[in-house]
């Protein structure tokens, strides 16, 4: 049957042969619905990370699955989130470190030149590429009935994508989240770009307001700015990156500032008007305060949760504003229906949704009591250097009363950071005083996310502080800096008492 309606994908410009072969995969034009079953082990809805691993996983245990998208297959990680802005994050990388050659004694003819179309035909390129991973063809091949449509409940066993119904035993909500419309007066008569269409971008904005300095509005300032466009990143509270550790938040400003963004903390923005084809911004701000004139303006703050058009309701699952309500098992208040990802998870990151999925698999097929209170899920946030942390904070842990002794190791401490010239960062790592449990964990570092896992590991294993000083790293590479904590965290405990009661034994075994 073929598809009867399809809903209007995001914009996808330019539509060249990139784009093409994107929406070619991941929303093709031609596809037909199969015919569905008479009722499935488990229908997903939402083909975004929690999704497709849902529906690969489920298939793979020999599940009958089907998968409905409305959209783009590869939701917002592919399209619109992880990929693109990674790309895009990589070239500015290339072009500040081409700027900072000299430092090591390379010298360069003539200013560096930023092809901002050829960036984004990369970005484009790339992300193409990616796409057949998660394309419609591919889910068919692995044995999901996949359902290109708008899917809804009709009740509690149902679900319908044109005049199909869909009946299933167990169902998936993985619709996932979108930013959000500020209720600034003007912004939406502006017009303005989100994480959904910014990377449409094929002429760089010569000034650029980044509204939002939490790791989606950093990472873009630092990144537009970096290839030319004179950026000003706008926060209301008193912090760049507010819910970060504030030593690691500072180092973030002091790398904005180099890369040349202008920031203003604490900052109004009390309308938005527009002027001669430019955009100003009335701001409220406690070192100046005016109109702001721009190109363009980026929001870089909130997401909520696509909970619209699913009638929720007639299959009686409950939501409010932060999502779909889930137990620690991610089932609904429909013991048949679970959720995973944005839509439901405090964690919006994909390898959360990722990690949500594979315990629906288990507990919705296998009749399995997996909790997603016990995963250890971290985080990074990918400005240069970037931002890493897993667990809890030491506030958060003082908070639960537990008494924490932190560990912290600068990276000028740290060879290879010496060797690269990258010593802007630091190990802080929380541990409970008395067991060494490890609590929790940042790292500021060029590249912290490809170093914290082994903490993360550490963590999930209940493995002390102590025992990573034994784990033997290559010398020299910027890892060693955790084997220099738990180094720190073992010479602490020699007290003078302890240190005394060895002394003893010394001399005992001399005879």
């Amino acid at each position: 049957m073929a598809i009867e309606t399809l809903v209007e994908i995001p914009s996808l410009s330019p539509l060249d042969q990139y784009n093409q072969q994107l929406v070619q995969n991941v929303h093709p034009p031609e596809w037909v619905n199969p015919a569905p079953k008479p009722c499935y082990d488990m229908v997903v809805i939402g083909a975004g990370t929690a999704g497709l691993i849902c529906a690969a996983g489920a298939a793979g245990l020999g599940a009958t699955v089907a998968l409905v998208e409305k959209s783009l297959m590869g939701g917002d990680c592919l399209n619109v989130g992880c990929v693109p802005s990674k790309a895009l994050l990589r070239a500015a990388r290339a072009c500040h470190d081409v700027r900072e050659a000299g430092s090591f004694g390379v010298r360069l003819r003539g200013s560096v030149e930023v092809d901002f179309a050829a960036v984004m035909e990369r970005l484009r390129k790339l992300r193409a590429d990616l796409s057949g991973h998660d394309s419609a063809q591919r889910f068919r091949d692995l044995g999901v009935d996949v359902f290109i449509g708008e899917g809804h409940f009709i009740d509690r066993r149902s679900i319908g994508v044109g005049s199909q119904v869909l009946r299933f035993s167990k169902a998936v909500i993985a619709t996932g989240a979108r930013a959000v419309d500020l209720p600034i007066p003007g912004l939406a008569k502006a017009g303005y770009l989100t994480n959904e269409n910014v990377f449409c971008l094929t002429s760089r904005p010569a000034r650029l307001a980044v509204i939002g300095g939490g790791p989606i509005g950093c990472e873009l300032a630092q990144a537009f700015s970096r290839l030319g466009s004179q950026v000003f990143l706008l926060e209301q509270q008193r912090q760049l990156l507010p819910r970060e550790d504030r030593d690691a938040a500072a180092i973030i400003e002091k790398s904005l500032v180099h890369d040349g963004v202008t920031i203003n903390c604490c900052c109004h923005i009390k309308a938005v008007m527009v002027r001669d084809g430019r955009k100003y911004l009335a701001l409220e701000c406690p070192d100046s305060s005016g109109e702001l004139c721009v190109d363009e303006i980026l929001i870089g703050v909130g997401r909520e949760p696509n909970v619209e058009g699913l009638n929720l309701e007639a299959a009686g699952v409950g939501y409010d504003k932060r999502g779909v309500q889930v137990d620690d098992c991610l089932r609904t208040s429909n013991r048949r229906i679970y959720a995973a990802g944005d839509i439901c998870s405090p964690f919006k990151f994909t390898h959360a949704a990722d990690a949500m999925a594979r315990i629906v698999i288990q507990n919705a097929l296998f009749l399995g009591r997996k909790r997603a209170g016990s995963q250890t899920i971290p985080w990074c946030t990918y400005t240069d250097p970037e931002v890493a942390h897993v667990g809890l904070y030491s506030a958060d842990a003082e908070k639960l009363g537990l008494a924490v002794d932190t560990v912290s190791v600068p990276l000028e401490e740290v060879d290879r950071a010496v060797l690269d010239s990258e010593t802007a960062g630091f190990l802080k790592v929380h541990v409970q005083k008395g067991s060494g449990r490890i609590l929790g964990a940042t790292l500021v570092a060029r590249h912290a996310g490809d170093i914290l896992s082994e903490i993360t590991l550490a963590m999930q294993a209940k493995m002390p502080l102590g025992k990573l000083a034994s784990v033997i790293h290559p010398y020299p590479t910027q890892a060693v800096v955790i084997k220099q904590a738990a180094d720190a965290y073992i010479r602490r405990r020699l007290t003078p008492q302890v240190k005394k009661l060895l002394g003893l034994i010394l001399k005992i075994t001399r005879w």
